[in-house]
């Protein structure tokens, strides 16, 4: 039964890793930008989220809304205010990185600051569990964990297969010359893109709120989930970021038969080492030249 309870859990856990991990991968693929700061977008939606539905007591979808429009806008504000003047001036990879970091670390004091540093949860009539089974519990979190990472991933499928835009967008990840060729402005494309997958890590935020908890550094643990997920998955590959997260969402999870708590962050940079290792390119990623 423990197995079946872990097995569970690792799904939504899972679920929650896949989405924030395919708005990764869509904005490292897309633009080439190391957004480390992707993690923080995750926590202000978090909080955002919090404050609106527990504090000021506000409609779970005027709530909601909220988290989605800071999260826009922060992804956003980052990719006009922060990397285009970076590279507008040819900053280097490595500077864009930093200066991403940085931000990261400013968005994690801001909330400290004014949340405070410990955990925080929301608690919603969703939250508690039912007992299926003896042993066997179940929150109603978990089956919208996995319905939302669905819906969300099918919905950006369809945009990036069937939509002017979305073409573009797939064009601009391959050749931005070439969307410039055909009359559209690569950084607009760069701000769609932002908005898109920052958009994507929303309901693994609001949904962690209600079931894990948030504190203020959770945005550094999303965001080497993401990477890691990117990695394994396939740079480039959309599907391979969305199964990469699965996969580590149950290896985290399923670790917990054998070993203390404590250790499950480990074992994803485990199974990371072991893709590095024996398939570089992932599960479905494309040889990268040196």
């Amino acid at each position: 039964m423990l197995l079946l309870q872990l097995l569970i859990n690792g799904l939504q856990v899972g679920a929650l890793y896949a989405l924030t991990a395919v708005g990764f991968s869509l904005i490292f693929g897309s633009t080439k930008v190391f957004h480390f700061a992707h993690g923080s977008t995750f926590t202000i939606a978090g909080y955002v989220f919090y404050w609106l539905y527990s504090i000021a007591h506000l409609h779970w979808s005027l709530a909601t809304a909220a988290a989605a429009v800071a999260a826009v806008a922060f992804g956003v504000f980052m990719d006009r205010c922060v990397y285009l003047p970076i590279k507008r001036h040819e900053g280097s990879y490595f500077t864009v990185f930093v200066a991403s970091f940085g931000a990261a670390i400013i968005v994690q004091n801001a909330i400290g600051i004014v949340f405070g540093r410990s955990f925080i949860s929301v608690s919603t009539p969703l939250s508690a569990s039912v007992e299926l089974m003896p042993s066997l519990f179940v929150s109603p979190l978990s089956g919208i964990a996995i319905v939302c990472a669905v819906v969300f991933f099918l919905a950006l499928q369809v945009f990036l297969m069937r939509t002017n835009v979305g073409v573009a967008l797939r064009a601009l990840s391959e050749n931005p010359e070439l969307v410039r060729v055909f009359g559209m402005n690569p950084r607009r494309l760069s701000t769609v893109v932002f908005a898109l997958g920052s958009l994507l890590a929303v309901p693994a935020a609001i949904l962690t709120s209600a079931s894990a908890g948030l504190n203020p550094a959770i945005g550094h643990h999303v965001m080497l989930i993401s990477m890691a997920a990117t990695i394994v998955g396939g740079v480039g590959s959309l599907r391979g970021a969305a199964c990469a997260g699965l996969l580590l969402g149950m290896a985290e999870n399923l670790a917990l038969l054998w070993f203390p708590p404590q250790w499950t962050d480990a074992v994803s940079f485990i199974v990371l080492f072991a893709f590095i290792l024996f398939r570089p390119t992932g599960f479905f990623g494309r040889p990268v030249a040196s």
